[in-house]
C-alpha cells in the first residue's frame, strides 16, 4: 500500500490547531517538524542524534498521510479547500509526495537516536544499543503508531518536571499516555502506582508493550479510558501531554483527583495559549509553581491552592 504525504510550512502559533485540523480529517498520522526541537539537539553530545541528520526548517512543517485508494482524490480536494478557506498562505506552499507503507512506517527510525533528559534520564530506542551512565535511569521505547518518541520539547519538559517532583511511592496518572513514556518514567522514577490512560486502543497497545520493555508491569497499568469519564483513584500527580484545549477541559477533573499538595503536570502548550491554561487552572484551584519552556511550548506544574 502506499501513503500521499501532505506538508505544510506553518507559523509556530498555528501548529496545534493545524494537527487538530489534520486529525480531525481522519488523515493516517500527524508529524511535525519543529524548529525549536531541532535546535535544542545542538547542545546534546555527538553521539546523542545521527550527526548531520537534522537540518532544522525556517518553520514548523505538519506533515499527514493519506491512504493512495479510491478516495484520495476527493479527500486531497477537501482538505486543499478547507486548508485554502483556513490558512491560505500555508495552503500555496502544500508539497506532496508519494511513500510506500514500510518507508511512512519506519523511515522515521533513522532519526531516532538515545537522548539524555534531565540529571537522569536517557530515553532510547529499543533497536539501539546504549552503555548505561552511572546513575541514569533508562526508558526504552518502541512508539509504534503512539504519539510520544521523547524528542519533542513537550515530552522533554515533561519528563524534567516528573524527574523533579515524583515522590518515592506516590500515586501517578498519565493522561493520554500514547507511548507510555511518562508513566514509565514516573515509574522508573520512584512511583509506587501509576495508571497510563488513552482512548486510542493503538496507543494503550504500544504503552502496554513498553511497559513490559522497561520491566515496570508490576507498577504500571495501562488502560483505555476517558479522565471526564468513570472512577478514578486520588492521585499525588496528573500528568498531560496533550494540547491546550484537552488540558482546559481537564483542569476542574484533575483539581478533583490530586490530593492536597499534588500536582497537574501539563505541556503541549503553544506559547500563545499560556494564558488560557493558566486561567483554566486558577479557575480548577490550581497555583502554577514550576514552569518550562522550550522554543514555542509551554509546560506547567500546577498544584492544589
Amino acid at each position: 500500500m502506499q501513503w500521499l504525504e501532505i506538508a505544510v510550512s506553518i507559523p509556530p502559533e498555528d501548529v496545534e490547531a493545524v494537527c487538530n485540523f489534520f486529525v480531525e480529517f481522519d488523515t493516517g498520522g500527524v508529524a511535525v517538524d519543529d524548529p525549536a526541537f531541532i535546535s535544542a539537539y545542538m547542545d546534546l553530545p555527538p553521539d546523542a542524534v545521527v550527526p548531520g541528520a537534522l537540518t532544522a526548517p525556517e518553520m514548523p512543517v505538519v506533515r499527514a498521510y493519506l491512504p493512495v485508494d479510491g478516495r484520495l482524490e476527493e479527500r486531497l480536494a477537501r482538505l486543499r479547500q478547507t486548508l485554502t478557506a483556513l490558512w491560505p498562505v500555508a495552503a500555496r506552499g502544500l508539497k506532496t509526495r508519494l511513500l510506500d507503507e514500510q518507508d511512512w512506517a519506519n523511515a522515521w527510525r533513522a532519526y531516532y537516536k538515545p537522548v539524555p533528559v534531565g540529571r537522569s534520564l536517557v530515553v532510547k530506542p529499543s533497536w539501539e544499543e546504549y552503555r548505561v551512565d552511572p546513575g541514569r535511569h533508562v526508558i526504552e521505547l518502541d512508539p509504534g503508531m503512539a504519539f510520544g518518541c521523547g524528542t519533542h520539547p513537550t515530552t522533554v519538559m515533561c519528563l524534567e518536571l516528573l524527574e523533579e517532583t515524583v515522590a518515592s511511592g506516590e500515586t501517578v496518572i498519565d493522561v493520554g499516555t500514547g507511548s507510555g513514556i511518562l508513566a514509565v518514567a514516573a515509574a522508573l522514577l520512584g512511583a509506587g502506582r501509576v495508571t497510563a490512560v488513552d482512548n486510542d486502543p493503538v496507543a494503550v497497545a504500544a504503552a502496554r508493550e513498553n511497559i513490559i520493555r522497561n520491566g515496570v508491569q508490576g507498577i504500571v497499568t495501562a488502560k483505555q479510558g476517558d479522565l471526564l469519564a468513570g472512577e478514578w483513584e486520588p492521585a499525588g500527580l496528573v500528568a498531560a501531554n496533550i494540547v491546550a484545549d484537552v488540558i482546559i477541559r481537564l483542569a476542574p477533573a484533575a483539581a478533583m483527583l490530586l490530593k492536597p499538595g499534588g500536582l497537574f503536570i501539563v505541556s503541549g502548550i503553544i506559547r500563545d495559549r499560556e494564558a488560557q491554561v493558566r486561567w483554566a487552572l486558577a479557575a480548577a484551584g490550581l497555583s502554577v509553581s514550576r514552569e518550562r519552556r522550550g522554543g514555542e511550548w509551554v509546560a506547567l506544574a500546577a498544584g492544589r491552592v
